[in-house]
């Protein structure tokens, strides 16, 4: 992989990851653009205990603009992008509309390829695991920041998700503070941790899963499960058999196998509901843990947290949507209308030949 650092128009960042050690890219922004102007603010809860990004910028954001002024293709002549060169591998770069930006964080966007029309699922197995090697980067050059405490790595996919840029990308969020839902495992972990007398629960539920009837697939670093509560129709836990914190843990034998287990998995999801059906939308988020303190959690350490991918859709059947209204959205309780033994067996059975 070699990767060239650069700047935009408007003093933001950018950085190309490529394939080849001779790629050259000494491109340039020739937009006339001012410099970024953000309004991000975290603001506490005082009743929940958690905090909210307010980003009023944003409403300004790109909105699914046609394929032929996509900011995330490459420049071409005088159609000019957010990406300088007219051709890349994975590029990621600082958000022109961030929810977090200064003291409040950093976002970041990650194209997956240069390719309008492609899916994540329809990468090779080479060009996903440069993605793998950009998050990790990634994930070690933000966690260096002082603002930054947990950086997040993720892919919206469909318009259902909400998803504005059709282009094949994901993003990165460095958050200030350590998210409520990694607050709640690690309160989990540390509970289950003084109960056993030191057990780790991450181990714990990963030993359970292996010897179930959820395991969607299995290779020899990584294991793909349905979890036993599983909150969405068809949500699928992928794990690394050896525990680690985050992306700068993996071993090379599990940077290796990770991209034909997860393209195989991304894969299965377009197939479950049958052909003719549009893409599945979904949602793939990357848990790691923070790199602050974690005395509030009682004898638990960066150590005792599992990096893990959660991969789930909002579709629960064909043409139909799962919604989330008053239990869900209201009092966060879930309903899943999918049994998460069924939605292991159709994912077993969507395997392809």
């Amino acid at each position: 992989m070699k990767k060239t650092s650069t700047r935009l128009a408007d003093g933001r960042e950018l950085i190309y990851y490529d394939l080849r050690d001779d790629s050259v890219r000494d491109a340039t922004d020739r937009r006339p653009l001012d410099r970024t102007v953000t309004t991000s603010e975290i603001r506490r809860d005082p009743l929940l205990g958690d905090s909210v990004a307010i980003a009023s910028h944003r409403q300004g954001r790109t909105y699914h603009p046609p394929a032929d002024e996509c900011p995330l293709c490459p420049s071409e002549g005088d159609r000019l992008s957010e990406i300088p060169d007219s051709s890349y591998d994975v590029v990621v770069f600082e958000n022109r509309f961030p929810s977090l930006a200064g003291d409040s964080g950093r976002c970041e966007v990650v194209c997956f390829t240069s390719d309008h029309n492609a899916s994540f699922g329809e990468l090779t197995e080479e060009q996903a695991g440069l993605v793998l090697e950009a998050w990790t980067d990634r994930t070690s050059e933000l966690s260096h920041l002082p603002s930054v405490e947990q950086v997040f790595c993720f892919e919206n996919r469909g318009a259902e998700i909400g998803v504005t840029l059709q282009h094949p990308h994901g993003q990165i969020y460095a958050y200030p503070f350590t998210t409520p839902r990694t607050a709640l495992m690690l309160r989990s972990a540390a509970t289950h941790k003084e109960m056993t007398g030191g057990e780790n629960l991450f181990d714990a539920v990963l030993e359970r899963e292996l010897a179930g009837e959820r395991v969607v697939l299995e290779g020899e670093h990584w294991v793909a499960f349905v979890p036993y509560a599983a909150h969405w129709p068809y949500e699928v836990h992928l794990y690394p058999k050896r525990r680690v914190p985050d992306l700068l843990g993996l071993d090379e034998g599990a940077r290796t196998e990770f991209p034909k287990v997860y393209l195989e998995l991304l894969r299965r999801f377009d197939r479950i509901f049958g052909e003719g059906e549009a893409p599945t939308p979904y949602i793939a988020a990357w848990h790691q843990a923070p790199f602050g303190a974690l005395e509030e959690f009682d004898g638990v350490v960066r150590e005792d947290f599992a990096l893990h991918l959660e991969l789930f859709t909002i579709r629960r059947t064909s043409g139909k949507l799962k919604f989330l209204a008053g239990s869900e959205s209201g009092m966060n309780v879930f309903i899943n209308d999918v049994p998460p033994e069924r939605a292991a067996e159709r994912l077993r059975e969507v395997a392809s030949s």
